[in-house]
């Protein structure tokens, strides 16, 4: 049985919502003022607070913009602990990859705030390239490398066997320095998704990076609610079993935060 909600301002808000299949667009807040809740289909300790911000993209401007939004948030409401988590794919597609991996590489974007970046399938693709693997260079290029190599002031021609001399060092030991998963409470964080009737112990890397069927469209009990991106949708879906937060930034949709706490979750999105 779902306990009741501990902070007695919420129902209100709440007492319409009714998650836990995605049924249409989600209202998402533009400021920290704006933010509102809904039923969650998980939960987390009393206390703890987690941001999730979907695929970036190359959109640093929208990132600096929802971390701003973030931290004005945490001003407004203090909480016991907050952790910020990344769901991959920081590169291609926008203009300024390079700026994201800048500003990522930098360190949290306020004083003792716990952050997690986990590995896209476009950092996948790239790091793969300059450990020695020629289709998936190839692939990195056709999925927007080339305007992501421009970004770092490099020649999108430059041969594959360059590349890691040519990067900023400290980017590409970012990147190596990506995580696979992270867990909180009920929620399992990863880029992709997780293999249907696999346990999550024995889930392959591809699996969680790269997973979309059949795992966006069974409504399998993963015994955890998996937050991902990976599978671009013009509005956040939250299903009873995961929340995908792949706005499609990249190409020119919003890029969307999830605030979860309690057993309640809000959107901020840019």
């Amino acid at each position: 049985m779902r306990r009741p909600l501990r902070r007695p301002r919420l129902r209100a808000a709440l007492e319409s919502a009714a998650v836990p299949t995605f049924n249409g667009p989600r209202a998402m807040a533009q400021s920290a003022e704006a933010l509102r809740f809904l039923r969650a289909p998980g939960r987390l300790p009393h206390g703890r607070r987690v941001y999730a911000i979907g695929d970036i993209h190359g959109r640093r401007a929208k990132l600096a913009t929802l971390h701003r939004l973030i931290a004005d948030d945490m001003a407004a409401r203090p909480t016991k602990s907050v952790v910020l988590v990344h769901l991959g794919d920081y590169i291609n597609q926008g203009p300024d990859s390079a700026g994201v991996i800048a500003l990522l590489a930098a360190g949290p974007p306020l004083p003792r705030l716990q952050v997690v970046n986990l590995l896209g399938d476009h950092e996948r693709m790239l790091l793969d390239a300059l450990s020695g693997d020629r289709a998936a260079a190839t692939d990195w290029l056709w999925a927007g490398g080339r305007d992501a190599l421009a970004s770092w002031g490099l020649d999108p021609g430059l041969p594959r066997e360059e590349w890691e001399a040519a990067l900023p060092p400290d980017h590409v030991a970012w990147l190596r320095g990506l995580a696979l998963t992270h867990r909180e409470g009920d929620y399992l964080f990863v880029h992709g998704g997780i293999r249907p009737g696999v346990t999550l112990d024995r889930q392959s890397r591809d699996d969680l990076v790269s997973m979309r069927q059949p795992f966006l469209s069974t409504e399998q009990d993963f015994g955890v609610i998996v937050v991902h991106g990976h599978a671009s949708h013009p509005a956040v879906q939250i299903m009873a079993n995961r929340i995908g937060l792949d706005t499609g930034a990249g190409t020119g949709g919003t890029l969307t935060c999830a605030v979860l706490e309690d057993d309640v979750v809000g959107l901020i999105a840019v």
